[in-house]
């Protein structure tokens, strides 16, 4: 913030804030020193934090805001999501008739963050100054303005829900669930289930019958945790209600269901894939809460760096052959093929995906989900798609022989191809090929990189830092190549030449107002394999996993364990957790 320093220093001088001595002798430090003599004053003491900032207001010309005692309307503050409020330390506490909204700042000239509240709200921004003391309670709002408002509303609501007797429940017709899912209790404890997932970042919903109650389970950065405990009779209008939504049959209840719908919270566009399963007490049902806006991601954001980010912008300048991804369910595949995708979406090129379902929406490429009920499937699709004239295709998984007999020969004819396989490691991605009956030269002539990737959680700014001792360190040996590690991050410039395992330091989650568990968010940890010409050899010999994998060790290549631990020096997450997801 550019404050005219000789105001500021007359300004506090006829203030009477500070004594006549306190300020000849700041006013001597300050130009001995680079800082200003308002910074010396605030760091000895003699000038509080929220007067300066009071007095800087004045000087710049812009009210100042005291947000410590304010109870601020959530549906104001809410305006802007909480991880942008946090980051650029901005608060929307005041919506005018005029539309136009008052945010407090600590820094008013950050025009990014003012520009982008803009473009989202719609709104004219009006910024005012405050104080760090008002920024953190305003943020301590957004949790327990959630956790009050979903509280409230589930309790007020939930006793005055219409159920279907329970003797009759099964016989319902489809007339009766309908009126019961167009209720208005129904309706708000549904959207309140809805609202509160989308502002936890939450990646599932879980509504699960028990025997005498109805679960709500939210899966948050992988983990799932308990959301709330509703009456067992709600469970038929819930039901009901999320039928109605995503156009499921209400009246049958016998038979698995899967369906989808779209909401808009603070202006970002969320898909609901949903999916219905009998259970002994009831109908479950889960939803997978799907963000439409994936594009702006980077390669550097979700994890990778060094040699791993090398090989793979090398794959992708390649205008033919095969780049793939494996992992479990919900290890982030398919967000690291968009992000590839996004990164090649150029206007010369023609990209084309077939994929089960469509889980993001992306500008200027032509998407297609296959619909098996109606043999439409991967390989019909494929098939497909190679007579649209494609430069670039995506295939959501290559599930069966045929999807990689036509990902294969794609590849070879002149395209790029990016798909997805279930392995556990990049290395037995080959071996996976060559068990589909792809002839093993195919398959070295076919694919350029493997990346193999698992999500782990990242520790909140809040972390309890500490050494290892010497008995640790020999117990990991055990487990990763403790010597490896250390050697890349100095090659890296990660840590100093000089430095050993003992002199490094690690971090622990702690508890803090912004996480009961330490963990905020998550980060991926990868290993990729890039086909070399002795890779080649070892698969034209019909190398095991192990022999492929020990000989990209060699190349170079990280294991996931080991990009694990690196991400755990530089502070981004816990050796607990590293552990946690890649120790097989």
């Amino acid at each position: 913030m550019q404050i005219n320093e000789e105001k500021l220093r007359e300004f506090i001088a006829d203030s009477g804030l500070v004594s006549k001595s306190d300020f000849n002798e700041a006013e001597r430090e300050a130009d001995d020193q680079t800082r200003s003599m308002a910074e010396v004053l605030v760091e000895k003491g003699i000038l509080s934090e929220d007067d300066m900032r009071r007095s800087q207001a004045y000087i710049l010309g812009i009210p100042f805001v005291d947000l410590k005692n304010e109870q601020l309307d959530f549906d104001v503050l809410s305006l802007i999501p909480e991880p942008i409020a946090r980051n650029h330390n901005i608060i929307a506490f005041r919506k005018k008739d005029q539309g136009s909204l008052e945010v407090a700042m600590l820094d008013t000239e950050d025009l990014a963050a003012i520009d982008f509240i803009k473009k989202k709200t719609g709104l004219k921004i009006l910024p005012r100054l405050t104080d760090g003391g008002s920024i953190k309670h305003a943020l301590l709002q957004y949790q327990k303005s959630l956790k009050a408002e979903f509280g409230d509303i589930i309790q007020k609501e939930v006793s005055s829900l219409k159920t279907v007797p329970e003797a009759n429940e099964e016989d319902a017709s489809e007339e009766d669930l309908k009126k019961s899912a167009e209720d208005m209790p129904v309706i708000r404890v549904v959207d309140t289930l809805i609202k509160h997932a989308i502002i936890q970042n939450a990646s599932d919903i879980h509504i699960e019958p028990l025997e005498e109650k109805l679960l709500v389970r939210y899966r948050i950065d992988g983990i799932l945790r308990d959301a709330m405990i509703l009456p067992q009779n709600a469970l038929s209008s819930i039901v009901a209600r999320i039928k109605v939504l995503s156009n499921l049959k209400l009246d049958e209840k016998r038979l698995p269901q899967d369906g989808r719908f779209k909401t808009e919270l603070n202006n970002e566009r969320v898909s609901f894939r949903v999916s219905t399963l009998p259970t002994y007490y009831g109908e479950k049902v889960v939803l997978r809460l799907l963000r439409e806006q994936v594009s702006g991601f980077s390669l550097e954001a979700l994890g990778f760096h060094g040699e791993a980010l090398e090989r793979i912008h090398n794959a992708i300048k390649s205008t033919t052959g095969m780049v793939l991804t494996t992992g479990p369910t919900g290890s982030g595949k398919t967000t690291t093929l968009y992000t590839v995708l996004d990164i090649l979406n150029t206007p010369e090129v023609n990209i084309s995906t077939v994929e089960d379902p469509v889980e993001y929406q992306m500008k200027r490429i032509n998407q297609t989900q296959v619909k098996p009920e109606i043999g439409f499937t991967f390989s019909n699709g494929l098939r497909t798609l190679l007579r649209q004239d494609p430069d670039i295709i995506m295939v959501g998984e290559v599930r069966d022989n045929e999807t990689a007999a036509l990902a294969v020969n794609a590849a070879l004819t002149g395209h790029l191809v990016l798909s997805t396989l279930h392995t556990n490691s990049a290395a037995g991605a080959i071996p996976r090929l060559i068990d589909m009956e792809i002839e093993p030269f195919l398959v070295i002539s076919t694919v350029n990189v493997v990346i193999a990737q698992r999500l782990i959680r990242q520790l909140t700014d809040v972390k309890e830092k500490y050494f290892m001792d010497e008995k640790e360190i020999e117990q990991l040996k055990k487990t990763v190549d403790m010597d490896k590690v250390l050697s890349y991050l100095k090659k890296q410039n990660i840590i100093e030449k000089d430095k050993n395992w003992k002199d490094i330091p690690f971090y622990r989650p702690k508890s803090s107002q912004e996480s009961e568990d330490g963990y905020k968010g998550r980060l991926g940890v990868y290993e990729v394999l890039e086909v070399s010409s002795a890779i080649r050899e070892l698969v034209l010999h019909s190398a095991s996993t192990d022999e492929i994998d020990e000989q990209a060790r060699k190349e170079g290549m990280l294991t996931m364990i080991e990009d694990g631990f690196c991400k755990a020096v530089q502070g981004y997450t816990s050796i607990e957790e590293v552990l946690r997801v890649t120790y097989e």
